[in-house]
């Protein structure tokens, strides 16, 4: 499996997302509470663009007219026909039994941890002359 840095974790805030292309796939990348989550950018209900659509929560009631709003931003609604979709899990609210969104795995590392490896990026010294930048070879 090839990792591929998609952005800095601070670029995507809590509640917010984005869409990248990794090896020619379009992924939504979601920021839920400060925990990531990856979907295909494809409602699997008619092709939609997935990660386009709003990003919400669950109207839950108590009663009648007594509404509430759960699970805030954890679902993504689909922009053509507003199918919802558990943004952690994948999972579609309106068919659960049969319908759901690939996920793809997704972690935070620290940039340390990135740049180890078997190759070295050749350094030059740099100093400032009055003035003039000076690279040193």
């Amino acid at each position: 499996m090839t990792r591929h840095v998609i952005a800095r974790a601070d670029e995507i805030a809590p509640g917010s997302s984005r869409i990248v292309t990794v090896a020619g796939r379009e992924i939504g990348v979601f920021n839920v509470g400060g925990d990531f989550y990856a979907l295909a950018n494809r409602c699997p209900h008619a092709g939609a663009a997935l990660c386009e659509g709003f990003i919400s929560g669950l109207v839950g009631a108590d009663g009648p007219n007594k509404y509430r709003l759960e699970r805030k931003g954890e679902f993504i609604r689909c922009p053509y026909h507003g199918w919802e979709f558990d943004i952690r899990t994948g999972q579609s609210w309106c068919d659960p039994n049969s319908m759901k969104v690939r996920q793809f795995s997704i972690t935070v590392a620290p940039g340390e941890t990135l740049v180890k490896g078997p190759y070295v990026a050749e350094t030059f010294a740099v100093q400032v002359e009055e003035n003039y930048v000076v690279v040193d070879l």
